[in-house]
């Protein structure tokens, strides 16, 4: 049987795989978040199916929010494997904990652009418009 155990793919293969762009890739190289691949005989980047799991880690992580800084420290702790998992679950813990304060500035803004968008006419004169005396600083009456 002469099937290699991984696959080798070029940057674009790579980058349709992992479903990430070719210059994310780089950029992810050039912040140490991807080893520097090997290079073919034609100079081309070689890159194998860890890399693409390793991408789609990342895509996935930061689809979760996660900044690239949690991310590195995030595929550090999955190689330890004696802290590792009480690591990560602080880790994404913290990060909820971020999300939902997140959440609940935000239902405050909408609470207050509700109040405005009821206060205001839809006419008139714009000095007497509600949204912009709020934006511009002005106090409601």
């Amino acid at each position: 049987m002469n099937t290699p155990l991984t696959q080798h793919f070029t940057i674009g293969a790579a980058a349709r795989r992992a479903g990430v762009g070719i210059d994310t890739i780089r950029y992810y190289e050039r912040a140490s978040l991807l080893p520097p691949p090997p290079r073919r005989a034609s100079g081309y980047r070689d890159y194998g199916s860890g890399t693409v799991e390793r991408l789609r880690f990342i895509r996935r992580a930061k689809d979760l929010g996660f900044s690239l800084q949690d991310i590195r420290e995030l595929l550090a702790l999955s190689t330890d494997r004696e802290r590792g998992v009480k690591s990560v679950k602080q880790r994404a813990e913290a990060r909820l904990a971020q999300i939902e304060q997140r959440i609940r500035e935000l239902q405050r803004v909408k609470r207050g652009l509700k109040q405005l968008i009821a206060a205001c006419p839809g006419h008139g004169a714009l000095e007497q418009c509600p949204i912009l005396r709020a934006l511009g600083g002005e106090e409601d009456a």
